[in-house]
C-alpha cells in the first residue's frame, strides 16, 4: 500500500509541475510579445511648451454636502423568521429618531428594544447582534438600512 501512496504522489506532483510549467511559459511568451520595441535613449528631452496656460475659469459640479435628505423614512426587513417595519427620522444629516412599527417577528420585540437607541449612538444600520434574538437583530438591520437607503442623496 505505500508504495501506491509514493506512485500516487509524484503522479500529483508531476501533473501540477507540468501545469505550473505551461502556464508559466505561456504567460512569459505572451508577456514578451506584447511589450513594445522602445529605443535606447541616452537621455530623456521634453518639450518646453508642454502646458500651456488657459484663461478659462474652472467648472465644478456642485455635489449634495448632506449624507442624507430631512424627513421621516420607513423601511422593511424581513427574513425566515418573519419582518419587521421601522421608521426612521432624519434631521439635518443626522439620524435622530427610530422606531419599530410593524413587529412580526418569531420572538419577542422586547428582544430587540434597544436597538434603536444603539442605531442612535452609532448614526449606523450596523448594530450588535442580540443573542436568541438573530434573525431579529438582522430583519431590523435591514429595516433600518432600507430607511437610510431611501433617505440617501444622490
Amino acid at each position: 500500500m505505500a508504495k501506491m501512496k509514493t506512485k500516487w504522489i509524484a503522479l500529483c506532483s508531476s501533473a501540477i509541475a507540468a501545469v505550473y510549467s505551461a502556464g508559466l511559459f505561456i504567460t512569459n511568451e505572451d508577456f514578451n510579445n506584447t511589450l513594445p520595441d522602445i529605443p535606447q535613449q541616452s537621455a530623456l528631452s521634453i518639450p518646453y511648451d508642454v502646458a500651456t496656460p488657459t484663461d478659462s475659469t474652472p467648472t465644478y459640479n456642485a455635489q449634495p454636502t448632506n449624507k442624507y435628505k430631512n424627513g421621516t423614512f420607513h423601511g422593511t426587513g424581513s427574513n425566515r423568521r418573519g419582518s419587521i417595519q421601522v421608521t426612521v427620522i432624519i434631521k439635518n444629516d443626522a439620524i435622530s429618531e427610530v422606531e419599530i412599527g410593524n413587529f412580526a417577528m418569531h420572538y419577542s420585540e422586547r428582544d430587540i428594544s434597544g436597538l434603536p437607541n444603539e442605531v442612535l449612538q452609532s448614526q449606523s444600520a450596523k448594530v450588535q447582534n442580540v443573542s436568541g434574538a438573530t434573525y431579529s437583530t438582522r430583519a431590523f438591520e435591514d429595516a433600518v438600512q432600507d430607511a437610510l437607503d431611501q433617505a440617501r442623496n444622490g
